[in-house]
């Protein structure tokens, strides 16, 4: 294990919006090389950190899905799981830190009205916890983690269908976290207006493309999405987390390390989170490790530092909502 840097600001409450938990099995093909990052492990690097983590919303990642029973509920597994992990938190025996505190699980949403259903099994599986949904919508012609997009995924969030899933999620009073590539923001534009009174979390920053033709073309891709995540912030109905630039799009999740300090991790994401702050504004920005991903590029020390170094010159009032605020108003957490 890297040996942890000392922590900036360590008495600053940390909601983290986005940690996963899982055990990935080897599998050929995979987007994820085999490794395991359970409760054990999960508490141990959030306690080396040395960072105040408070709370953390568990984000869903096909994680302990049911083997079997009709398809469209299988995914009600994971919601079990992390219930579980969140029910161990809180019976104090682990210390103050409340994991899995809301969850966001999946289901699909190209059910339509036939998603209800599944919402509700998710809802009587987690209780309060359960927050919302994330189906996969990320897709990009130059592929990701080192593999083909799935070609489903094209365009998935113009479908009718998919809509009419999402108009029960808002209707539920859940919201819809959603991660797609620079490329399809003007999507999520589109959905964003059709349903203004859905919750969305845009996650990792809509993250800008960096594979294939756009390896030699990153000056462009920037630009082009900073321009979208302007016009995306027109919509008050949109939030976003700031996090997600630590993953490696080039080869599967897990697979390699760097272990960069948080002075050029800041440098690095700097100009992507200082244009979401200052486009969207911190009420409506939050700081996410993305977590066990991101440790393609640092530990999570190192990656909650450099998010302090980026955010020192805020105020206090923006600190709070950058790191705590705007999570707990998006996930519905009582501070």
């Amino acid at each position: 294990m890297a040996q942890e840097e000392t922590p900036l600001e360590p008495q600053l409450p940390i909601i983290d919006p986005h940690l996963h938990q899982w055990h990935v099995l080897p599998a050929p093909g995979s987007l994820m090389s085999p490794h395991r990052y359970l409760f054990d492990e999960m508490q141990e690097m959030i306690s080396d950190s040395g960072h105040t983590i408070t709370h953390t919303v568990f984000v869903e990642c096909h994680a302990m899905h049911r083997a079997d029973g009709p398809e469209e509920l299988r995914p009600v597994g994971e919601t079990e799981f992390a219930n579980g992990i969140a029910a161990m938190c809180a019976s104090g025996n682990y210390g103050e830190l409340r994991a899995c505190h809301r969850i966001v699980s999946t289901a699909n949403l190209l059910l339509g009205a036939a998603v209800r259903p599944v919402l509700e099994a998710h809802a009587t599986a987690g209780g309060e916890r359960f927050r919302g949904i994330r189906m996969s919508t990320a897709w990009s012609t130059e592929g990701m983690f080192g593999f083909p997009s799935d070609p489903s995924l094209q365009g998935l969030m113009t479908r009718p269908a998919y809509r009419e899933g999402a108009q029960v999620l808002s209707d539920m009073g859940y919201s819809l976290d959603a991660w797609c590539l620079h490329t399809q923001l003007e999507e999520l534009m589109a959905l964003a207006d059709a349903l203004p009174e859905l919750q969305i979390v845009l996650d990792h920053v809509g993250t800008p493309e960096s594979q294939g033709k756009w390896q030699n073309q990153q000056a462009e891709a920037h630009g082009q999405w900073a321009g979208l995540i302007r016009e995306l912030a027109r919509r008050p109905n949109v939030a976003v987390k700031l996090g997600g630039l630590g993953m490696n799009m080039a080869r599967p999740i897990g697979a390699d390390y760097r272990d960069a300090p948080s002075e050029v991790l800041a440098e690095e994401w700097r100009p992507c989170i200082e244009t979401c702050i200052e486009a969207f504004g911190p009420e409506r920005c939050m700081f996410e490790s993305n977590f066990p991903p991101d440790r393609d590029g640092g530990t999570y020390g190192a990656t909650w530092n450099a998010f302090k170094i980026i955010a020192r010159d805020c105020s206090a009032a923006e600190k709070a909502a950058l790191f705590s605020g705007t999570a707990a108003r998006v996930y519905r957490i009582e501070l």
